[in-house]
C-alpha cells in the first residue's frame, strides 16, 4: 500500500481533486478538516488558550475560529505554535487511520502544508494541484467571504506554487482551463501500476525465502 501527500496552496482547488480519486474508490484523509476537529478538544483548547489567551474563545467556551485565524495569519511564529499543537496530532490520528486500509493499492493524505510541515518525506509519493494566484484568490474569496488582502495574507505564510510543482511528483493544474479529470485519471493508473508491481516484487521475494 502505498502513502500519497496530495497539497496544493489555498484555493488552488485540492479538495476538488481529491474528491475525484475519492470516487475512483481511493481513501482520502482530509488533513486539514481533521485538524479542525481537534479544535474542539478540552486538552487542545487548553493548550491554545495558554498559548493565544482567552480571546480566542467564543462564549460557549469553544475556539472561536476566525478570531484564531486572525492572530495566526498574520504572524509566522503564531502560526508555527498553532501547527505545533495541532500536527503531532493528525500524524497520529492518519497513522492510525491508515492501518485500517492496508489492502488498498494506495491511501491519500490531503494536506495544505505538507511541505512545509516537514512531513514529506513519510509519503511513498506527492501530488501538487496548481493553480495561478489570481484565480486562487477570487476563489478562496468566494468560498470564504473574505476580502482579498486577507487571502493574500494567508498565501504569504505558504511555500510558493512553482516551489511546491518542481518537490513534487506529480502535478495537477488546475487553472479552470485544463481538463482535471484527465490528469487524475493518468496519475490514479500509474500510482495503481506502481502498487502493484511492489506487490508482486515483495509476493516473489517472499516465496524465494
Amino acid at each position: 500500500m502505498l502513502k500519497v501527500g496530495l497539497t496544493g496552496n489555498i484555493g488552488s482547488g485540492k479538495s476538488t481533486i481529491a474528491g475525484i480519486f475519492s470516487t475512483l474508490g481511493i481513501k482520502i484523509y482530509p488533513a486539514d478538516d481533521e485538524s479542525k476537529k481537534f479544535l474542539d478538544s478540552e486538552k487542545v483548547i487548553q493548550k491554545l488558550t495558554k498559548i493565544f489567551g482567552y480571546s480566542i474563545l467564543s462564549n460557549d467556551g469553544k475556539i472561536n475560529r476566525r478570531s484564531l485565524a486572525s492572530i495566526v495569519f498574520t504572524n509566522e511564529e503564531s502560526l508555527q505554535l498553532l501547527n505545533s499543537v495541532l500536527h503531532p496530532l493528525v500524524r497520529q490520528d492518519f497513522l492510525k487511520w491508515v492501518t485500517g486500509f492496508k489492502s488498498e493499492p494506495y491511501l491519500i493524505q490531503e494536506a495544505a502544508i505538507l511541505f512545509e510541515s516537514g512531513l514529506a518525506a513519510e509519503y511513498d509519493f506527492i501530488i501538487h494541484v496548481s493553480c495561478p494566484k489570481e484565480i486562487a484568490i477570487k476563489r478562496v474569496i468566494k468560498r470564504d467571504q473574505i476580502d482579498g488582502n486577507s487571502v493574500i495574507k494567508r498565501m504569504n505564510f505558504q511555500m510558493d506554487d512553482s516551489v511546491k510543482a518542481e518537490l513534487a511528483d506529480f502535478v495537477i493544474i488546475n487553472d479552470g482551463a485544463q481538463l482535471v479529470i484527465p490528469q487524475v485519471l493518468s496519475i490514479h493508473k500509474h500510482l495503481l501500476k506502481i502498487s502493484s508491481e511492489r506487490n508482486n516484487n515483495v509476493a516473489t521475494g517472499a516465496a524465494d525465502s
